[in-house]
Order: C-alpha cells, then sequence, then structure tokens
C-alpha cells in the first residue's frame, strides 16, 4: 500500500439538499414601483380627506384606513424590490 494515499473530501460527494431560492412570481414581485407609488397615492389621498374633507366619522375613517393600507403597501412593495450590490 501506498504511505500517501490520497482521501477525496466527503462534501464532494454529497448532494446539496438546500433549494436555490427561487424567483417570487407575483404581480408585486414584477413590478415593485408600481406597487410602491400606488401605495404613496393611497397615502396621498388619505391625508386629503383627513385634511379636507372630513365632515363625519365615516369619511375620517375611511382617510385613516386609506392612509395605514398605503403605508403597507409601499413597505411591503419596498421589500420585495431587487438587492442592489454595494462594490
Amino acid at each position: 500500500m501506498p504511505k500517501n494515499k490520497h482521501k477525496r473530501k466527503a462534501s464532494a460527494h454529497s448532494k446539496s439538499n438546500a433549494v436555490k431560492s427561487a424567483k417570487p412570481s407575483g404581480l408585486r414581485a414584477l413590478n415593485p414601483k408600481i406597487f410602491v407609488v400606488l401605495g404613496l397615492c393611497l397615502v396621498a389621498l388619505g391625508l386629503y380627506i383627513l385634511v379636507f374633507k372630513s365632515h363625519g366619522n365615516a369619511m375620517s375613517g375611511f382617510a385613516m384606513l386609506s392612509i395605514f393600507i398605503g403605508v403597507v403597501t409601499a413597505i411591503i412593495a419596498s421589500f420585495s424590490g431587487p438587492k442592489k450590490k454595494i462594490d
């Protein structure tokens, strides 16, 4: 038997069970900028209604709901956008 027997690494033979990150499908993942703009428009609409048109409880409630949905939509869309690499 040879004195220096070549041994292979066990990692070279093992198959990786890790799933590669799949690109998310869906409208929000394809066009996140549109949903950020949509969220900001909902926030602007809610602020406009709250400042100028809120004469009753229903209008102020609708304005607050619009602001909340707009903020959540913009935040989620900004997270699903492409990540920039820092060189």
